[in-house]
């Protein structure tokens, strides 16, 4: 984080489910140390907008821990940040999941897409191919949540696995 407030760079940390992959206690080490320096908040929507360089913390969630992240709600807002959740399976999300990440989108935090069933992208694409994934993966993730009101403007891979192809494919 020093060296991100030192050189005008983000970045970029990722975690899963609070209280379970990460310790609540631990997030609210990292938030407390980010405002120490002087680190913004930044979003993956921040990052795609662009901008001027600035120092930064881009905290983001994978999957689908939505009352967990919910649960951190307020621990989020008592330190200013804004973070990521990118969000799989979300056609099986309740309507009470679904509204708590709207009611996230509404605190400022980016709500992003993380495929439709958590697919490992490389080894999907060599079984069935690349217009199978974004067929069966990708777009319908990203559709999905445009169509319940969100603005997915960045993809996180499942497992990061990616090639350049995909990333070609998906831009």
């Amino acid at each position: 984080m020093e060296r991100a407030a030192e050189r005008d760079e983000v970045l970029s940390v990722y975690a899963h489910k609070p209280g379970g992959t990460v310790s609540v206690e631990k997030i609210e080490a990292v938030l407390s140390a980010a405002g120490d320096l002087g680190l913004d908040f930044v979003t993956y929507a921040d990052l795609a907008a662009g901008g001027p360089p600035r120092a930064g913390l881009s905290l983001s969630f994978d999957d689908a821990h939505v009352d967990e992240w919910f649960e951190i709600r307020e621990l989020l807002a008592g330190h200013g940040a804004r973070v990521t959740f990118f969000v799989t399976r979300f056609d099986h999300l309740s309507e009470e999941r679904r509204a708590k990440l709207h009611e996230l989108a509404g605190d400022g935090h980016s709500i992003e897409a993380h495929g439709l069933r958590h697919l490992d992208a490389p080894e999907y694409v060599e079984e069935s191919g690349l217009a199978a994934y974004m067929d069966d993966e990708a777009l319908p993730s990203i559709q999905l949540l445009r169509e319940d009101g969100f603005e997915p403007v960045a993809y996180a891979y499942p497992f990061g696995s990616r090639t350049g192809e995909l990333d070609r494919a998906l831009l």
